[in-house]
């Protein structure tokens, strides 16, 4: 399931917890796809806590609790990293991150606290909800198979790479133009993992934040295309740094934002670069005094490439990006008659 889905279902999962409807949910998926930040940002949406628990990490002491006496009897006393009302707040996001790493008898631990809501004497406050992630067995990380009777207490969804909305995360995130019109040149260098071949450092939507890092600070320096190479592989990085080295005959941005009659370039590659330059440009406008002129003048660009599809993308990332104040500036309508039979996602 793509992350955009997935976020509305853990939204709903998460409001459902109070409700008494609450089911809790785990996400597979390889490494580098985005399960935790999925899950930060339905957090982060609520204004929720997250208590992220490593079970991996733990002996199953670790999660029931140490045992003390009092008088003639032996009780527990509760780890104080579970959730607790008073102290965490009545609702937020219990975390159980590489569970198909823990050993099965910390996972064993864990069976009552997913399904019951409780271990022992202790209680999951309601309003908190359970998600949990992990990588597959044949990803080539540190997993075991998932016992059934773990399994058969969550709902299962397996997360899936989508380049339309990791670009309009990337938006949101302020990652680098230059990354995003290269990963709409080559889509298929969203994720390209190959677990049979163990690479180190390969293409994957965590790695090309790192990416974007990377073009933050070695840009315009000879230490420029390993640091890609070590974020993203040496083929990936490759392909990048010549993107980035051929954007010197892009055409000028800020004509093209006074209305001036900008040609558009001919190579499809400088193509992708402009149309993500100019969202990122819309994204920035956002709010100010001159939004509807930046995006009226964007919309009468796109109306000009030759392929309609490159331009029905550019306007398409730019709704994500600004939302429906795009339907109210003129331009809109013009462009959307031009464009009117071919499919807008």
């Amino acid at each position: 399931m793509r992350p955009a889905q997935l976020q509305a279902v853990l939204d709903r999962e998460f409001i459902s917890a109070s409700e008494g409807q609450h089911t809790p949910v785990m996400l597979w998926g390889p490494p580098g796809v985005g399960k935790s930040q999925i899950i930060a940002e339905v957090a982060a949406r609520h204004r929720a806590p997250v208590i992220d628990i490593r079970l991996s990490q733990m002996e199953p002491s670790d999660l029931r609790g140490i045992p003390f006496r009092v008088d003639n009897l032996v009780e527990w006393a509760v780890p104080a990293m579970l959730p607790d009302a008073e102290r965490h707040g009545k609702a937020g996001i219990l975390f159980l991150d590489e569970i198909t790493s823990a050993p099965p008898s910390v996972s064993a631990a864990a069976y009552q606290l997913i399904l019951d809501r409780r271990l022992g004497a202790y209680e999951v406050p309601d309003g908190w909800a359970i998600f949990a992630a992990g990588n597959r067995q044949g990803d080539r990380g540190v997993t075991y198979a998932m016992p059934a009777p773990l399994a058969n207490r969550f709902s299962h969804f397996e997360v899936e790479a989508n380049l339309d909305d990791w670009v309009a995360w990337a938006y949101e995130n302020a990652i680098d133009e230059r990354l995003i019109g290269f990963l709409r040149f080559r889509p298929e260098r969203l994720f390209d993992f190959d677990p049979a071949h163990n690479p180190v450092a390969f293409p994957s939507p965590r790695s090309w934040e790192f990416a974007h890092r990377a073009l933050q600070k070695f840009d315009n320096t000879p230490l420029l295309l390993a640091t890609l190479q070590a974020c993203v592989g040496p083929a990936a990085g490759l392909e990048l740094n010549a993107f980035v080295e051929n954007l010197d005959r892009m055409p000028d941005l800020d004509a093209i934002l006074r209305g001036e009659e900008v040609p558009v370039p001919a190579e499809v590659d400088l193509q992708y670069a402009v149309a993500s330059a100019l969202v990122g440009r819309a994204a920035r406008a956002k709010g100010s005094s001159d939004a509807r002129e930046t995006y009226g003048r964007i919309l009468d660009y796109a109306g000009r490439f030759p392929l309609r599809e490159m331009g029905v993308m550019l306007v398409s990332d730019m709704h994500r990006a600004i939302g429906s104040q795009l339907f109210l500036v003129p331009q809109f309508s013009a462009w959307a008659n031009s464009v009117a039979d071919v499919m807008l996602y």
